[in-house]
């Protein structure tokens, strides 16, 4: 599956369950979190194809931020 299709698919199921659930249903907080991972993901995939490559060193960086850890 393409980001594209992943991140349509995933609108699709935020606005479908925001119909009828309230704003803190674990469902729907679930599929928005999934909304922005495949937006993100889309975003990354894109700059990546851009971008020159990397070093090793501008790769650890850029992964430490991803899993939540402070940039050196």
């Amino acid at each position: 599956m393409s980001s594209l299709s992943s991140w349509t698919s995933e609108r699709a199921r935020v606005a479908s369950l925001s119909r009828s659930r309230t704003a803190d249903d674990p469902d729907l907080l679930e599929a928005r979190r999934n909304l922005k991972a495949a937006r993100l993901a889309e975003y990354v995939e894109r700059v990546v194809a851009e971008a020159p490559p990397l070093t090793p060193q501008q790769r650890d960086r850029i992964a430490s931020l991803l899993r939540g850890g402070v940039a050196a």
